[in-house]
């Protein structure tokens, strides 16, 4: 077990180092250029320093190799990830500020997808062709139709209009007031754990399907097992493996849902701040964003592969 962990995080170097030069250069190729939107909008270091004093300030008169060599041994020997073009803030303290709404957005989403997708997806697998069946797969083609960034807008905008309500907009810290803090998240969290139920619904139905259709599944019915305990112990633990994988493959969904969903609610998340940063073609704030998302979902996808073996037997990481 120890030594397979430590093969994947050294794996993850080679992949880190790949995605970062990626990030690294497309991010500097996005149309628009930072010291025009500086001299455009009167900054102050644009108004007391010339065109070329800026550009020479911020260290974009180097090559871009070399503008990436300093960028990586500040992460390597100092943990610094690089200062805000504009704010001049670092750029590993404006993320951490943000996690905490991100993250919790995050895990309430999976909470409720998993909430609505594994029991509905169950049921509709023991009770197929039946009309509780194909309801449940009218609602997951009807979740994977309805974007959730027009969802989350109508949400916004009708009930104000009809009723004289909209969701909070004022950001309440979990440490302030969690009680406050989860009512903000509620709504958001169901919009985007709704649209991520749709697919691990209707993984779940067809992979219940199949392992109910064993011979094993069919002794445990011929020995007089009841109905829980033969798809609850027998049947959904070994259907739970590729619902497991997806359910890792769906942490990049969260965080790039999250985008649309933060902005629509007003959540000072990461999303928000990549979306200003994106706007503001801030270059560290961006190859910062992605790099610790990057790190994020690297980890969650080990996490995932190692709680294979909580769910089937078979399978010895080595």
């Amino acid at each position: 077990m120890h030594a397979y962990i430590l093969r994947r995080l050294l794996a993850l170097v080679p992949t880190l180092f790949f995605a970062s030069v990626i990030v690294f250069a497309i991010v500097r190729m996005v149309p628009g250029d930072v010291i025009d939107m500086m001299m455009s909008q009167n900054d102050i270091s644009a108004n007391s320093l010339g065109r070329d004093e800026l550009i020479h300030a911020l260290g974009f008169d180097r090559p871009m190799w070399e503008q990436y060599l300093r960028w990586v041994n500040g992460i390597l020997l100092h943990g610094d990830l690089g200062n805000s073009l504009w704010q001049g803030t670092p750029v590993l303290e404006m993320i951490m500020a943000r996690v905490p709404a991100t993250f919790s957005l995050g895990v309430m989403a999976l909470i409720v997808a998993l909430a609505i997708a594994l029991p509905i997806g169950v049921y509709s697998a023991i009770r197929q062709d039946t009309i509780g069946d194909y309801i449940a797969r009218s609602f997951s083609i009807l979740m994977l139709a309805v974007p959730s960034f027009w969802l989350g807008t109508m949400i916004m905008v009708f009930p104000s209009i009809w009723w004289g309500w909209s969701p909070e907009v004022n950001y309440v810290p979990f440490l302030a007031d969690p009680l406050q803090h989860v009512k903000q998240m509620l709504v958001p969290a169901l919009i985007l754990g709704m649209a991520l139920s749709a697919i691990t619904m209707r993984l779940t139905r067809t992979m219940m399907l199949e392992v109910l259709r064993q011979d094993y599944i069919r002794t445990a019915w011929a020995k007089g097992l009841g109905e829980p305990v033969v798809v609850l112990r027998h049947a959904l633990r070994n259907a739970m493996v590729p619902v497991v994988t997806l359910i890792g493959l769906q942490a990049p969904l969260l965080i790039g849902g999250a985008v649309v969903i933060e902005q629509i609610f007003v959540l000072p998340g990461m999303g928000l701040l990549l979306l200003d940063a994106v706007q503001q073609r801030d270059y560290p704030v961006i190859t910062g964003v992605f790099l610790i998302t990057g790190v994020a979902v690297m980890v969650i996808n080990l996490l995932v592969d190692l709680s294979y073996g909580l769910f089937d037997p078979k399978v010895r990481h080595r």
